[in-house]
Parts: structure tokens; C-alpha cells; sequence
């Protein structure tokens, strides 16, 4: 049986995308629908809240960062034995960059190349009749990219459902449900985003609430109804990052957890072993492991129990005199010899690096990267491009003495220079790799 799938979009960030897609994922897994969620762009939280939703693991299609085989492969890969899937946009729904046709990294490029409509979701808070005007917008904009409907979200009352629902139905754009303003909806945020599902208090009984609200005020079955058939091409994972070893020590906990599904899966799927373990924990890594993965994270927040961390600090060095240890962002921090907290106080890190942090002097860093390796790394081999994604409030207060491992681009290709560090088997880059250029 084929898949159907819809995108949900809104005009901006903070309309309610993601409490409203959460709670539709859960009400269809109510109704015994093989549902999946989908997030475009470059975002690890949102696919962990639809893993929790629906039983399934999430997945980022990144038409930027991902090659259109790669992109095509991971979305079959998703549909397969699913009756639904439920694509989360990032930002607003055209928002991306100037790229090549179809990759600016919008959840545009995906309604385009899969032919999957959009249910809108429109915060008309401060507004009435003028929401038409932005549904009528969206209508015409691009005729590739369908409005199958429309949700209201943060409805003050029924006077003002009824005038919003008036002024877009005579557009014949079908208003499938109004979500009246309810804090319980909201989601804890913090400096990068939201909070992780896996931090979010009693989780579980908040994704209820999230779909019994749904229930009541979305009608299930025409926003179903909007779904289309979602059938991707076969596509190839040519693209995909290798694993960086048969057998890959992950650090993970609420310091390390920043990781893409898409990146993990393909690691399993060609055959390597995962074994977590804990640096807040003052684990070291498994020494039967032949790669060690330090991924981002929220070390910024954790800094004085990794400073006192000796077992996990002395256990890496021996664990890098010999084998491959690589830190994205907030594990490239880890590496560094020194990281500054948010109160001023320095913490040594592990020291195999040699450049120093501060998130006292906070400093956005945000954007789509292209990276060319200037030697062998546990992300790719030298002269390939790798494509990724930086989002990161740190600042490197001292660049340190290592050499680059990279020299880095924008989204556009615009130079920024060198980038990252390595010394011996230690590597290291503020930017999360996605995926082989």
C-alpha cells in the first residue's frame, strides 16, 4: 500500500508547527495509522518529539545539505509501510536560501518534488479578516506548492473563529480546524530551541494532552483527506557519511545528544555497532571500540561536572593515542582545553585540542556550511566537500595552534576560511555534518 503524506507550514517560526504536528501524529496513531514524521531542514529536536509521538524514528530531508538521490532514498526509506507521513517545516514555508533549483533547504523543495500539499497553520493572534489575505498569499505564490487547508491557531474565541473562517472560506480555501489559545499547547524552549523530548517532564502524558486537544479541534479526516500518495524514487545512499568505524563509542547524555537519525540509521544499516556512554557520567569509552563520536550538545550547561570528570577524560586521551576521535560543536568545544560558562567561570576541558570557548561572550553562529577536508577524518576522506549545518551561541576566544581540518563555505559558497581543528587522530568542527557533498 503507498504512503500519503502532507507537509505542515506555516508563514513563520513560533506559529505552532510543531505542538500542532505532535499532536496530529499522535491522533492518527490513535486511530491505528502507520504514521511517521518528517522535519525539513537542519533540526535534531523536533524529529525526537515525532519518534515519541508516533513509536517510529524521525528523519531531517534537507533539500540543501542532501543530494536529491539521498534525499530521495531517506524518504522512501521513511514511507516504507506507512500509511502516513507527516512532514514538520522548518521556519516559514518558502524559507530557505538562494540556491540551485530545489535545494534552498525549504519545505517548498519537498511539496515541489513529491507533489505533497501543505495544511498551513496560521497564528491569527492580533488578527481577523486580514488572515485571508495571508492564506490568499500563500494560494497564489508558487501553484507547485498546493494549500490543501488551513488550521487557526491561537483562536481567542468563537466570534473570532467565525470571522476568520468567513473571510478565508470565500477564498474556497478549506479551514480544517481552530485551535483555541491554550498554554498546555506551549513548549519549553531554551537557548537553541525547544527542550529535547527526552528532557521534557513526563513527556508522555503532555503528547496526549497535545492530541486530545488536536481531536477536539481539528476534523481528522479532512486533514487527512488533504494527504497525497508519497511514493519517492528508489534514490541511493552513495551520499550518505560513512560510519567512521565498525564499532563507534557515541557519547550520549543531556550534554551529548545531537545527533541526525538519518546519520545513525545508515551507520547500523551498514553494519556498525553503536555503544553509548556517559561523560557526565564519568564514563570513558568502550576500549574494545575502534571510533569515538563526541556529538553536540549542551556541554555549555554541564561544564563543572565535565571539568571533574576524570575517568571520561583520561579514558579519551588513552582512547586517542590510537583510534579516531571526532566533536561536532558542542563536542568540538569538549575537546578544546578550557570552555567559559554563561557565569564567567572557566572549566578545563579534555585538552586534545587546543583552542579555547566562551559562551559568557555569546556570539550567534547560524547557517548552512560546506566544507572541504583538508585531511582523512572520521566525517570523509581529504578533498571530499561534506555539507552540514552550524547553530551554536559559543564564541572561540583562542583559535589554539592546531591545523584546520577544513576549509569552509557558506550555504552559497562564500569563503569563510579555515575551520575546525586536528592534532594526531583527534578531530574536531563546530558545524554538524549531513551528508557527502
Amino acid at each position: 500500500m503507498t504512503a500519503r503524506g502532507l507537509i505542515i507550514g506555516a508563514p513563520r517560526s513560533g506559529s505552532g508547527k510543531t505542538s500542532v504536528t505532535i499532536g496530529l501524529l499522535r491522533a492518527f496513531k490513535r486511530r491505528g495509522l502507520r504514521v511517521r514524521g518528517a522535519k525539513s531542514g537542519p533540526d535534531y529536536i523536533d524529529p525526537g518529539f515525532h519518534q515519541a509521538a508516533t513509536g517510529q524514528l524521525g528523519v531531517n530531508l534537507d533539500s540543501w545539505s542532501m543530494t536529491p538521490d539521498l534525499l530521495d532514498n531517506l524518504a522512501g526509506t521513511q514511507a516504507k509501510d506507512a500509511d502516513l507521513i507527516v512532514v514538520e517545516s522548518a521556519m516559514g514555508l518558502f524559507d530557505g536560501i538562494v540556491s540551485d533549483p530545489g535545494r534552498s533547504g525549504a519545505a517548498a523543495d519537498l511539496a515541489r518534488r513529491y507533489g505533497l500539499p501543505t495544511l498551513l497553520v496560521l497564528d491569527v493572534s492580533g488578527q481577523s479578516t486580514t488572515a485571508a489575505a495571508v492564506a490568499k498569499g500563500f494560494s497564489v505564490y508558487d501553484p507547485a506548492v498546493a494549500i490543501g487547508g488551513i488550521v487557526l491557531n491561537q483562536v481567542a474565541s468563537a466570534r473570532h473563529e467565525h470571522q476568520v473562517r468567513i473571510a478565508i472560506g470565500a477564498l474556497g480555501i478549506p479551514v480544517v480546524g481552530a485551535v483555541y489559545r491554550n498554554p498546555d499547547m506551549a513548549l519549553p524552549e531554551r537557548h537553541l530551541g525547544l527542550v529535547q523530548a527526552s528532557e521534557h517532564t513526563a513527556l508522555e502524558s503532555f503528547i496526549e494532552r497535545l492530541a486530545d486537544t488536536i481531536q477536539r479541534s481539528i476534523d481528522l479526516d479532512a486533514a487527512l483527506a488533504i494527504a497525497s500518495p508519497f511514493a519517492p524514487a528508489a534514490g541511493s545512499n552513495a551520499h550518505a557519511l560513512p560510519p567512521p568505524g565498525q564499532r563507534i563509542a557515541i557519547a550520549r547524555d543531556e550534554a551529548f545528544s545531537f545527533v541526525y537519525p538519518h546519520v545513525v540509521r545508515h551507520w547500523r544499516e551498514s553494519g556498525a555497532e553503536l555503544m553509548a556512554f556517559s561523560p557526565l557520567a564519568d564514563q570513558a569509552p568502550d576500549i574494545s571500540c575502534d571510533a569515538c563520536w563526541l556529538p553536540g550538545g549542551y556541554p555549555e550547561l554541564h561544564a563543572g561536572r565535565l571539568a571533574v570528570a576524570t575517568r571520561f577524560r583520561d579514558g579519551l586521551a588513552r582512547f586517542a593515542e590510537t583510534r579516531p576521535v571526532h566533536g561536532e560543536c558542542g563536542g568540538y568545544i569538549v575537546l578544546g582545553t578550557t570552555l567559559e560558562d554563561a557565569a564567567g567561570l572557566t572549566h578545563a576541558m579534555t585538552g586534545l585540542l587546543s583552542h579555547r570557548t566562551s559562551y559568557a561572550k555569546r556570539k550567534i553562529n547560524l547557517g548552512y556550511r560546506q566544507a572541504t577536508l583538508l585531511r582523512d577524518s572520521p566525517i570523509g576522506r581529504a578533498g571530499e566537500t561534506v555539507r552540514g549545518h552550524e547553530f551554536h551561541y559559543s564564541k572561540t576566544v583562542d583559535t589554539g595552534s592546531d591545523a584546520p581540518l577544513a576549509d569552509l563555505a557558506d550555504g552559497q559558497g562564500k569563503p569563510i576560511g579555515p575551520s575546525g581543528a586536528r592534532r594526531g587522530h583527534v578531530t574536531g568542527t563546530f558545524f554538524h555534518a549531513i551528508a557527502k557533498g
